[in-house]
């Protein structure tokens, strides 16, 4: 059993808390740091759990250390976690800039420590419902939209919401990505509230990705054109399409297709939604990371993969510096 550690005991924090709760048999959950005072009492009373003095007292007493704190903070944090050789999980995005994240991944390295990211999304029902499938998508569409909350403007829209999306996408396309272009907005906070990014890859893959903090309703739905099939993820409401299409061999139609005349002949449309298992993403997640540890298995989301998906969203957010400087 991993004994565990959470810093940072904010919302988020706090549903780490109870799911590693939940995971008795794998996390040994030994206590918790958080930096306010006022924060780390209520959590104590509220979790009967135990508040560190400091961070790195918390370090000493686990094997594993769990930080879900401000991005600005991650690089220091997990740094002296992985120098004094303990297994961490790191929020996403997994630092504050593509360099830290470099700087990471050669530490990890170094002294041999499993190190996940929490890009949560992999996990979703909607996602684990077509993990079995042949997926080699050409088109990609994503809309993810939310409700406008204070508490996220701190960071640019790309940062807090459509790096989710870069990072389904880039798990997703198998290709190095050839150029990016985008384009965002300031409404109501001094960074981007609404961005729009296009991807293309090397292999001739699109991907056009929309994020906003200001809609007027929820969207997280990611839509995947590839040869002879579509598919439909909605994070939201944690569910999958998938269409196909296949030449008709004249036999019977099944009730859950119907027949296609195109230039190429006859085709059968078939409409499936594969079982989307109502799990708990975060849960999942953190089950994904003790079995990383125990049992020597690559981490779903690494720390390359967060690098990279960080790496794209600053190229991201640098086009649309660039496009807002040129109209000014």
């Amino acid at each position: 059993m991993l004994k565990t550690g959470v810093i940072g005991t904010g919302h988020l924090g706090k549903i780490h808390l109870k799911c590693l709760r939940q995971l008795p048999g794998q996390f040994d959950l030994c206590g918790f740091f958080d930096a306010d005072p006022e924060t780390a009492r209520q959590v104590t009373e509220a979790f009967d759990l135990q508040a560190f003095d400091s961070y790195q007292a918390l370090l000493d007493a686990v094997d594993v250390v769990d930080i879900v704190t401000p991005t600005t903070t991650h690089f220091d944090l997990a740094k002296m976690a992985i120098e004094r050789g303990k297994h961490v999980f790191i929020e996403k995005p997994v630092t504050q800039t593509p360099e830290e994240a470099q700087a990471l991944i050669a530490l990890a390295k170094k002294h041999g420590v499993v190190a996940q990211v929490g890009h949560v999304e992999r996990f979703n029902p909607a996602m684990l419902a077509v993990r079995h499938l042949t997926l080699n998508p050409m088109f990609v569409e994503a809309h993810r939209l939310a409700n406008f909350n204070p508490r996220g403007t701190d960071v640019p829209v790309v940062l807090d919401l459509m790096i989710h999306d870069i990072d389904i996408v880039l798990s997703l396309v198998k290709s190095p990505v050839k150029t990016i272009s985008a384009s965002g907005v300031a409404v109501v906070s001094d960074t981007p509230d609404i961005a729009n990014a296009r991807i293309e890859f090397e292999n001739g893959c699109v991907a056009n990705l929309t994020a906003s903090r200001i809609s007027m309703k929820q969207m997280r739905k990611v839509r995947l054109f590839q040869k002879d099939a579509y598919l439909g993820l909605d994070f939201l409401e944690k569910n999958a399409q998938v269409l196909r299409m296949s030449a008709y061999d004249g036999g019977e139609i099944p009730s859950n297709a119907f027949e296609l005349e195109t230039p190429n002949g006859s085709k059968v449309i078939s409409m499936e939604m594969p079982p989307a298992e109502p799990v708990n993403a975060i849960l999942e997640e953190l089950k994904s990371l003790a079995v990383s540890i125990l049992e020597g298995k690559p981490p779903v989301v690494s720390l390359e993969e967060g690098y990279e998906a960080l790496r794209v969203a600053w190229a991201v957010m640098g086009q649309i510096e660039e496009r807002l400087l040129n109209e000014r």
